[in-house]
């Protein structure tokens, strides 16, 4: 009997890169995601040179760097690598307080920051995350993060998001893809009026004054919701 099985062809790893100048974190990190059927450390290196030579070659799906090495900030990678227009997402690692770091990071272009001491527990749901095309920070840094990019500190909390219910969930995710009532409403297989009361119970929820206000926070809500 034949076992078709083995004919399935294997799906690819996805390729993990690693910038971290302290040999026994690199290694325990490593070991760590290698027991991962979907991913795999491709390489490592303890400096921004070597590293820039080694993403260039390896092409990795995605960097895991330190904020801290010897002479040098990780800050300073991820800037280098957004020059080059590589795409390359990368997660920063950091003993440095994410209150003072974290956004400094995201805004220069990285798409996750984790405390070192919550990496063992955190690492591989923030790989995934951002993997799939999403940022993963804390929700502390994310809830400061959005007040700030929707202007209204501590109005428009992410927490806020707690209070909906689960179809009011749907639509302001569908809202902040992109969707427009009519796609909403036939995604959910309900009328476009009924999306009209949804939208006005969110803005009531969410302490949100406008339409254009809604759409925003939709937007960013989805960009950087944890899972």
């Amino acid at each position: 009997m034949l076992n078709y099985n083995n004919n399935k062809p294997k799906r690819a790893k996805n390729k993990i890169f690693i910038v971290e100048d302290h040999p026994i974190f690199s290694m325990g990190m490593s070991e760590l995601i290698n027991q991962e059927e979907d991913l795999e450390v491709c390489g490592n290196a303890d400096n921004i040179s070597s590293a820039l030579r080694a993403i260039e070659r390896l092409c990795p799906d995605l960097v895991i760097v330190d904020l801290s090495l010897k002479g040098c900030q990780g800050i300073d990678l991820i800037k280098e690598v957004e020059k080059g227009k590589k795409e390359i997402p990368m997660l920063v690692l950091s003993m440095h307080d994410e209150a003072i770091h974290a956004e400094r990071c995201i805004l220069a272009g990285a798409k996750g920051y984790i405390m070192k001491q919550e990496a063992s527990e955190s690492v591989i749901e923030a790989l995934r995350h951002i993997l799939d095309g999403n940022i993963y920070v804390s929700s502390k840094i994310m809830n400061k993060m959005v007040g700030k990019l929707t202007g209204k500190p501590g109005a428009a909390d992410i927490s806020a998001t707690n209070r909906l219910t689960n179809r009011e969930l749907e639509v302001l995710t569908l809202i902040g893809k992109g969707f427009s009532a009519g796609e909403i409403a036939e995604t959910l297989h309900v009328s476009p009026k009924t999306i009209g009361t949804y939208r006005e119970r969110l803005k009531d929820k969410l302490e949100l004054k406008h339409g254009a206000e809604l759409v925003r926070y939709a937007v960013l809500w989805v960009e950087f919701r944890m899972p």
